[in-house]
């Protein structure tokens, strides 16, 4: 779990409770889901907190935090930004391994040394969080007086540029150090160039950003000395980039309510790309639903409207009432700071905190339970049984799988309505090329393990009850996932007469009407695959296995196979 050094005096002022003693502010920050875990050597706190409210990585995030707790402040805040005086532009040589940008400007701030420790730690921490390590996103923030700025138009303004340069490229002065150096000897003779060289070592071409002057940073590794910020700087330009926009702005917007809360005053920064212009930082207020019916159930209390209205105000949201039929809906507004509010549910979350926890009455439930399998449990374990005593042997396979593997291998095109077609589920950055997305049906893990026991003696029947899933934006996830049913049989004979034997077997043992209509499937022989009809409804596909899938997985013998919702037996 993250962790955060907080100063209590400093706390204290920024909240404006001086009369808080230490102990009062560590239940305080309980209350909010921040921990006491220690000191450090020079007295500050250190406060575990969910990695959620990333928020409250910096100390004015925390106190933030508090005043809403204490009544302080009420209701969303938005800063009011000045225009834009300055812009990024965008180069068509910038790296396609980083190829976003964005920023703000801050003025005025009123840098102590204690702000600033508090800015250095939001900075990495906001890294080691959002940023995966400056992989994702990385910051840089540099004293704006230092910075010369191009012409932007002949109206005026100011402009910097990120592009991309050859390793051997321009020189200048990194952090930390007094000579210039290229960006590929910062990667190699730099102490924090080492440390994140893995990060660009393998790109054509780095990625860095110019003013009128010359190359100040050289992002995601160090910035340039030159624009070293100080407990003197007062104007701030703040840049990040990074492998996602949406993450970097919500980085970037972050920052900007913590040199707010620090007296600042914000102001746009134009990111000008190729095909839009973009007007940053993103402080755009977003909405979220959530019925009255849904917070009683949730915290187990009888609230009126007027008091939800009351603990969403405390929460730091806004929020409206209105009737629709017998229900109270409320549409609350969510600050533009606030990344983690997902669902509904992290709305009834904030209004339980500031009702208080601590609070809520502990009661018996209205009915009497006895612990047991749920029902879906027991029908896996149901049809497990079934498989293995027909012989299968029980499989559990990763439920994440690449789309080369779901789709290219098994002669499936993503975004058609076959069985294992439809909108995969993909990592945005995965860990590993294997594993890329969630699979949307489970017969290629079935076709990977016998691909990799060619080597064993056959027959090989192979079965697995697993978790599958597509995008369906109906869904509150956006995510449709199901249990489903996959076997093979892979032997000198097998055939679809085989594989239908087996799964009428199962369906018997579930009073379960079995239809097989004829039906085409990319991944199965024409004319020798069916729909599979459990009670009237499509669940799912049979049939032998293309002879263009057995040879892309290197298997001699014919296969096999069926697949089918594991609900439909229900």
């Amino acid at each position: 779990m993250p962790t955060v050094d907080v100063s209590p005096d400093e706390l204290r002022r920024l909240t404006g409770h001086d009369e808080k003693d230490d102990e009062e502010l560590k239940d305080d920050m309980f209350a909010l889901g921040l921990e006491y875990e220690g000191e450090t050597e020079e007295g500050d706190m250190q406060l575990e907190f969910a990695p959620d409210r990333l928020d409250r990585l910096s100390i004015e995030g925390v106190a933030r935090s508090l005043r809403y707790q204490y009544g302080d402040d009420r209701g969303i805040y938005v800063p009011k930004p000045n225009d834009p005086d300055w812009s990024i532009e965008v180069d068509e040589s910038v790296p396609d391994e980083r190829p976003y940008v964005t920023g703000a400007i801050a003025r005025g701030v009123n840098l102590s040394e204690e702000a600033l420790d508090s800015l250095i730690q939001l900075q990495e921490k906001l890294h080691a969080t959002m940023g995966r390590k400056r992989a994702k996103g990385a910051i840089g923030i540099h004293d704006l007086t230092m910075l010369k700025g191009s012409s932007a138009t002949e109206e005026g303004g100011n402009s910097i540029q990120y592009v991309g340069v050859d390793p051997d490229g321009d020189r200048f002065v990194p952090l930390d150090s007094d000579a210039e150096m290229t960006p590929e000897e910062v990667l190699r003779a730099h102490p924090t160039g080492e440390k994140y060289a893995d990060l660009v070592s393998d790109d054509e071409r780095y990625p860095a950003i110019y003013d009128d002057i010359g190359l100040f940073s050289f992002p995601p590794v160090i910035n340039g000395r030159r624009t070293e910020v100080t407990s003197d700087s007062r104007d701030l330009f703040i840049e990040l980039t990074g492998t996602d926009q949406w993450t970097i702005d919500k980085m970037c917007t972050i920052i900007c309510y913590a040199l707010d809360a620090r007296g600042a005053t914000i102001e746009e920064v134009e990111v000008n790309y190729d095909d839009r212009t973009l007007v940053r930082p993103d402080l755009e207020v977003t909405t979220k639903a959530v019925t009255h019916d849904r917070i009683e159930t949730l915290l187990g209390i009888d609230l009126a409207p007027d008091e939800v209205l009351d603990l969403l105000a405390r929460s730091g949201l806004s929020g409206g009432a209105s009737e629709e039929g017998d229900s109270v809906v409320y549409e609350v507004e969510i600050p533009p700071y606030r990344v983690d509010v997902l669902h509904p549910v992290d709305i009834v979350d904030d209004i339980g905190r500031a009702y208080g926890f601590n609070d809520l009455s502990p009661r018996y439930p209205d009915v009497g339970t006895v612990g047991g399998r749920h029902e879906r449990s027991q029908l896996e374990d149901a049809a497990r049984e079934v498989l293995v005593g027909l012989g299968f042997e029980d499989l559990l396979n990763f439920h994440m799988i690449s789309e080369e593997e779901n789709f290219e291998r098994m002669r499936v095109e993503p975004e058609t309505d076959v069985v294992g077609g439809g909108t995969s589920a993909a990592i945005k950055n995965p860990y590993s090329e294997d594993y890329t997305m969630l699979r949307t049906w489970a017969l290629p893990s079935l076709l990977m393990v016998l691909e990799n026991n060619t080597h064993r003696s056959y027959p090989q029947d192979l079965a697995e009850i697993g978790l599958a899933a597509k995008v369906d934006e109906s869904e509150n996830t956006g995510l449709a996932e199901h249990r489903t049913v996959a076997s093979v049989l892979a032997r000198h004979d097998a055939s679809y007469e085989d594989a239908k034997a087996r799964l009428q077997a199962i369906v018997r043992n579930f009073d379960v009407s079995l239809e097989t209509p004829p039906t085409e499937h990319p991944a199965f022989i024409s004319g020798r695959v069916a729909d599979v009809v459990l009670d009237g409804e499509t669940a799912g596909v049979i049939g032998e296995v293309h002879p263009e899938v057995l040879v892309e997985h290197d298997l001699e013998l014919p296969v096999a196979g069926f697949e089918f919702r594991l609900e439909a037996l229900e």
